[in-house]
Parts: C-alpha cells; structure tokens; sequence
C-alpha cells in the first residue's frame, strides 16, 4: 500500500495541532488562586510556584485590608526568590519555603509582582 506525500503532510499537521492543544489546555489557568484562609480568618496565605519560567499562578486576588503571608515553594529557584512588589514596599529574598512575606494591602486596585530581575512577574489583585 503506497501513501501520498500529501495524505502524510496532513496527519502530520493534525498530529502538531493535537499536542500543542494538549499542552496549552493541560496548563491550568494561570489565574488560578492559592489562597487558604488561616483558622482564625485572619490571613490569606498564598503559596506561589514556578512554572514555564514564570511564577505560578502569576494573578493572585486578595482581599482590601486582610492580612496576606505569601511564601514561595520549592520550585522558584534562582532571583525568583527575591521577591518584589514595589507598591508595597516589598523586597524579600526568600531563601526557603518555609520563608514568607506579609503585608496588608490598604487599597483596591491591580499590583505587579515580580523577581529583582523583572525577569518572572504577576498580578495581585487587591478586592
């Protein structure tokens, strides 16, 4: 049985589609929020990854006036782990994860976060 050039060309161009769709759909949204509220209510801790040479998830939503504790897992290597958000006056290099950073954000609005490099960044979103 003999097949065509063009019959190959195609299954291979159906192949691609099929695993670039895997790996862009079998990422999970990069809005996801790692937030878990203490016991007592009292603060929202963040765990923060890496992934794709980004930080994961890259927008975290927080809420106005609530006490937050972010740490960084031990996937963040590298300047990853100095920790910036310049709104907030925030400059931590995050040795391990069992290091974090606390804040209370003070007022509304969308936040960068980023490494000292500015090379990983993300959004926190103060609600």
């Amino acid at each position: 049985m003999k097949i065509k050039k063009s019959t190959l060309y195609f299954i291979g161009i159906i192949f691609l589609i099929v695993i670039a769709g895997f790996f862009f759909l079998s990422g999970e949204s990069a809005s996801a929020n790692l937030i878990k509220e203490n016991s007592g209510g009292d603060v929202q801790e963040i765990v923060i990854g890496m992934k794709d040479y980004n930080y994961y998830p890259n927008t975290i939503k927080v809420k106005l006036g609530m006490r937050v504790s972010i740490t960084l897992d031990e996937t963040v290597s590298g300047c990853f782990r100095d920790f910036t958000i310049r709104d907030f006056g925030i400059h931590e290099y995050l040795r391990t994860p069992k290091d974090n950073v606390e804040f209370t954000p003070t007022k509304k609005g969308t936040y960068t976060f980023a490494c000292s490099m500015g090379m990983g960044t993300g959004n926190l979103i103060v609600e």
